[in-house]
Order: structure tokens, then sequence, then C-alpha cells
């Protein structure tokens, strides 16, 4: 998994800067060194919020240019179109088929495409549409679809799922360790089933 570009994106609440701290620790747990860079929008109104991780065996930078991204992980699928430029053409692109309405959207300004999807998937060839909310849902907390991310994502490393575990300790409060355990577990599975 040496050199792999990761951009998170999603909107504020979602949980895009713990993915990025858990994802980080995961790799300099496996060895790795590891550059982040969090760029926050507007997220205490729901707007959106990057997270940039780089991972190597020697990283200099976090920033990822438009068409350098190795993997996107979206947890709103308006967000995925809006950063999908800076995937690369084979890169993989991983969407939470969900949809909250921008403030422009709200208003009554613009309106929210009905094309969204299929617009990613004519852009990128590698791209995976899951429903992180609804397995969310079921474990009992819409917020840890973050973690259900996670999960689908580290199908596509080398790092072991104990690693990940790890870091998930780690990083989220004690009182919710075991619900995104069950998330990143239940993320790991759906990726097993979408990838074979």
């Amino acid at each position: 998994m040496s050199n792999v570009s990761v951009l998170i994106a999603g909107v504020g609440g979602q949980g895009t800067l713990l993915t990025s701290r858990v994802l980080g620790a995961a790799a300099v747990k496996a060895g790795y060194d590891v550059k982040v860079s969090e760029v926050h929008g507007m997220a205490q109104r729901g707007g959106s919020v990057v997270t940039y991780v780089k991972i190597g065996d020697r990283v200099n930078s976090p920033v990822i240019e438009k068409g350098e991204a190795d993997i996107l992980l979206c947890f709103e699928k308006l967000e995925a179109l809006r950063w999908i430029d800076y995937a690369k053409n084979d890169g993989t692109v991983i969407v939470n088929d969900q949809r909250i309405d921008p403030m422009p959207v709200i208003t009554g300004k613009e309106k929210y495409p009905d094309d969204v999807l299929q617009r990613i998937k004519t852009s990128r060839s590698n791209v995976f549409v899951i429903d992180a909310l609804s397995t969310a849902k079921e474990l009992g907390n819409i917020k840890a679809l973050n973690i259900v991310m996670v999960g689908f994502l580290a199908k596509k490393t080398n790092i072991g799922r104990e690693i990940w575990h790890e870091a998930i300790r780690e990083n989220v409060k004690a009182g919710f360790v075991e619900l995104n355990l069950k998330a990143f577990d239940e993320g790991f599975k759906l990726a097993e089933r979408c990838m074979n």
C-alpha cells in the first residue's frame, strides 16, 4: 500500500475528521509515513468538509491535487460529484448513497441533481456505491456511518483488521468503541461481498 492518496469528503457532522484520524493511526501502526491535511468548510452548518490523507514509505506533503487521489471516500453523493476530479482515472471511488441538501438547495436557489450517481459512474470506472447509513441505523447509531465506510476502505489496503481495531479504540470516545468496531466489521464484510 505504499504511496496511497486518500481524499475523504463529507458534510459537517458526518465524521470526516475522525475518519482521517483512524485511517492515519492505522497506517502509522502498520509502519507507514502519514501526512494528513484537514480542509474545514462550513462544518457547523452542514457544509463541505474535506481531508487529505497521504500514506507511503515517505510522504513529503499531504496535499492532493486534481487527478491524484487513489481513493475517494465520500459520505454524501453530491460531495462525491463535487470532488470526483481529484480521483485518478483508475482510482477507487467509494460513495455513501445518501442525500444531504446543501444550503442553496434548502433555500431554493439551486436544485439537487437527479443524476448524481450516474455522473459519478460515467466519470470513473471503479465506483462502489454503498448504503452505509442503513447499516449504521441497523447498528443503532447513524453517526457510525463513517466507520462503516472505513471498514469498506480497509478491504482495499494490506493493513490487518486488528490494527484497524486498535486505531478505532484509540480514536473513538470510550462509550462508542464497541459500536464502531461493529460498524467497521460490517463495512469490511460489505466490501468483501462487493469486491469478490
